[in-house]
């Protein structure tokens, strides 16, 4: 059964950004898995940062149940993931513990260094899945095969500098947004972080507006996630697209990205 990880830095990304499309693939017979590097212990102004990390792993766990993935457990907490040696060998393990083919993640450049970071990690880390001179923490074995990333859209869909971004490819996840919110919905704790510390007038609709933008630069899809694939060299044999390959109709091919022309 082939088989996709999505890694992000916070509890909540995930439902942010890939969560359609792990709901998709998963529809299409691929096995899940859910993998957030911070265990989320600042996003609160009501707890302490224990209580606030207990809290969110429970809530990550649940939207993960909901979602139907394999949930892998936080490593770091927040403004603390550091592209470090010992870091990638963690992260290296548990690509490894779900034989990954797909793994999706950040993108090289976003608003904040946790997300960056993380990116770097879950690239480096996906490099090394066939090396057995690599060790990873705790040791897991190798495995062979291809392995494509992709890049989520940036918080916002800009870069940091306010550069407008666009896909390379586009996943039409209408038919699943509703899953999708209701495994938002279980990060109760966020709505009061996000709506005190980043206005975001619940995170609910601001997920909801965000797949309706991407959707709408899609140009077809009513709510949609948009991704860019990392290139091949050195983690696949051949420029492929298993998820244009595995979804078919539910993708669209930005041209002009994959031209070179935005």
């Amino acid at each position: 059964m082939p088989s996709a990880i999505a890694i992000t830095a916070h509890p909540d990304d995930i439902e942010f950004c890939a969560a359609g499309t792990l709901l998709l693939l998963k529809q299409a017979g691929w096995d899940i898995h859910y993998f957030n590097l911070s265990r989320g212990n600042c996003g609160s102004q009501q707890h302490d940062s224990e209580t606030t990390a207990r809290v969110r792993l429970e809530e990550a766990r649940e939207a993960a149940r909901l979602l139907g993935a394999h949930f892998h457990g936080p490593i770091a907490n927040d403004m603390e993931i550091m592209y470090t040696p010992e870091r990638m060998r963690q992260v290296a393990a548990v690509i490894r513990e779900a034989r990954a083919s797909v793994v999706l993640t950040h993108g090289p450049v976003d608003y904040m260094e946790d997300h960056t970071n993380t990116c770097r990690l879950a690239v480096s880390a996906a490099f090394c899945h066939a090396m057995p001179n690599w060790t990873t923490d705790p040791p897991r074995p190798t495995y062979e095969g291809d392995v494509t990333v992709y890049h989520a859209l940036p918080h916002g869909l800009r870069t940091p500098l306010r550069q407008r971004v666009h896909a390379g490819l586009y996943v039409n996840t209408t038919r699943v947004h509703a899953l999708k919110r209701d495994a938002l919905a279980l990060h109760h704790s966020q709505k009061h972080w996000l709506d005190v510390s980043q206005g975001m007038d619940s995170y609910l609709a601001a997920m909801d507006e965000l797949s309706r933008q991407v959707g709408a630069l899609s140009g077809e899809f009513k709510y949609a996630e948009g991704w860019r694939r990392h290139l091949h060299l050195g983690f696949s044999a051949t420029d492929s697209d298993p998820l244009k390959e595995a979804l078919g109709p539910d993708c669209l091919v930005n041209e002009a990205f994959e031209a070179g022309l935005e």
